[in-house]
């Protein structure tokens, strides 16, 4: 599934945002979102159900109108030269929405019809990105004979079909099973070798600690955090986390702030944060406590979340 080195980006264009809010009333759903993406770069946006990932994205291509602010690929601004920006970009949605009365050759070809591709051209380029997303040998099964994951290699292939700048990912691998989500993966690294920007939502941790050069946090439609995933782990949860049941939470209080650090509740026990200079410590001093169980290990995004939310992406 290699991309094949002709469609390699020549001019690279950073999309950039600026000061992008979305009200509708007087629920205010994004709220003075700034940011750049970089050509070759993985951004990756986080935030739990309600945070406002998927508004900011459907502003960033021009299906959602901005209240305030706009966005900008190159010299096109997307509200007011929408067509010439597009033009330089592919779009992965939540849904598949590919056309069942196609095959998946059939799919591809009518889809680069909407950027004058058509005839023999359209033809090769179809055959070409079926064998760059590895469903060459699919190219005239009906939609509803492929998997799921090949179904979302297939909208891939389609985004990939104007040779975009950008590409926009929401939520592109899930409900996908662990191979079909590693095949998917390496597609999307493959994007960014060849230059491409691409911005990704997602509630899987492992997959924004894999693949995300830099990762964007959104509570409540608010950047509340920005780095790269070693940098917001470190910077707000530390190196090492304990999980421990069975404690009064008064206790684990008072603990938790002679040691300078931070607990959270987390289901029917808490997650308290081990300090960097000296993580032994409080880890006796919670043993001491004589708990139902006790648990230590490396922090991670998931952890991220719930110290700065009170909630886990799932």
């Amino acid at each position: 599934m290699r991309l094949a080195s002709k469609s390699r980006i020549t001019e690279p264009m950073a999309l950039k945002v600026y000061d992008l809010w979305k009200t509708y009333g007087s629920r205010q759903v994004v709220q003075g979102i700034n940011f750049t993406l970089n050509p070759g770069e993985i951004l990756g946006l986080l935030g739990p159900n309600g945070a406002g990932k998927t508004t900011t994205v459907g502003m960033l291509y021009g299906a959602v109108v901005p209240s305030r602010g706009f966005v900008q690929l190159g010299q096109n601004q997307v509200l007011v030269s929408g067509r010439q920006a597009r033009a330089s970009m592919g779009i992965v949605t939540q849904e598949d929405n590919l056309d069942p009365d196609f095959t998946v050759f059939e799919n591809l070809v009518h889809f680069a019809h909407h950027y004058r591709i058509i005839g023999k051209a359209a033809r090769n380029l179809a055959g070409e990105l079926l064998a760059q997303v590895g469903l060459q040998d699919y190219a005239n099964n009906r939609i509803d004979e492929l998997s799921g994951g090949m179904k979302r290699r297939l909208v891939l292939a389609r985004a990939m079909i104007n040779n975009p700048q950008v590409v926009f990912l929401d939520e592109p691998t899930t409900g996908l099973d662990p191979d079909a989500r590693q095949d998917f993966w390496r597609i999307v690294t493959q994007l960014k070798q060849r230059g491409c920007g691409v911005l990704l939502t997602t509630h899987y941790m492992d997959e924004a600690q894999r693949l995300c050069d830099r990762l964007i946090l959104l509570q409540d439609g608010k950047m509340i955090d920005q780095g790269t995933p070693d940098e917001l782990i470190e910077r707000t949860v530390g190196r090492e986390v304990a999980e421990i049941e069975g404690i009064d939470e008064q206790t684990l209080q008072q603990l938790a702030y002679r040691s300078g650090t931070w607990y959270r509740p987390f289901g029917s026990s808490y997650l308290i944060g081990l300090p960097v200079d000296n993580p032994q410590l409080l880890w006796e001093q919670l043993n001491a406590t004589a708990p139902q169980r006790l648990t230590r290990r490396r922090t991670n995004l998931e952890d991220v979340f719930l110290r700065l939310t009170g909630a886990s992406l799932e």
